[in-house]
């Protein structure tokens, strides 16, 4: 990996590629392995953008599909209880950022489209672009995030209460 792929590809979308492997990993180490796995993709498939879209919008969308592809896998080998047990064992973060895992462990209760359709939300993405990426409607779009923004302040009120 040449260090101009590193700062174009990867340094320069870091963010995008950390908020997505977060949202699908229930560990540091897991985190870790999500995002040199998505680094690694990234590198192998460099050749096939062709900046149809913005680097960032590719980056998102083979980040994605990495970390749903690791998922696929881990569900294939781990039964529920193990599953429920990582959960348990997620890595405790300082106190500062106690408040986002709680908004992460929400975002991972959703589903696997729906995880993806707000961390573009978050990432400020416009509607259109949300569109784009998902191969949705704008208005659909608009009806998902209001949807998913209410279950994901239920899945945290609830967590709170346990």
């Amino acid at each position: 990996m040449s260090i101009e792929f590193y700062e174009e590809y990867i340094e320069s979308n870091k963010s995008i590629i950390y908020k997505i492997c977060r949202a699908y990993s229930h560990s540091q180490e897991e985190f870790e392995d999500y995002f040199q796995e998505v680094c690694l993709q990234l590198w192998r498939s460099k050749e096939s953008y062709q900046q149809q879209s913005k680097l960032s919008t590719w980056v998102y969308r083979v980040s994605l599909n990495t970390c749903l592809s690791m998922v696929k896998k881990e569900t294939k080998k781990v039964s529920t209880v193990e599953i429920n047990e990582k959960i348990d064992q997620v890595h405790q973060f300082s106190e500062k950022e106690e408040r986002l895992e709680e908004l992460y462990r929400a975002i991972r209760m959703l589903k696997e489209v729906d995880r993806a359709i707000i961390l573009l939300y978050l990432e400020e993405h416009s509607y259109q672009d949300i569109a784009s990426i998902m191969g949705i409607s704008s208005t659909n779009v608009g009806a998902k995030i209001n949807r998913i923004k209410k279950q994901l302040k239920e899945n945290m009120l609830w967590k709170s209460l346990t």
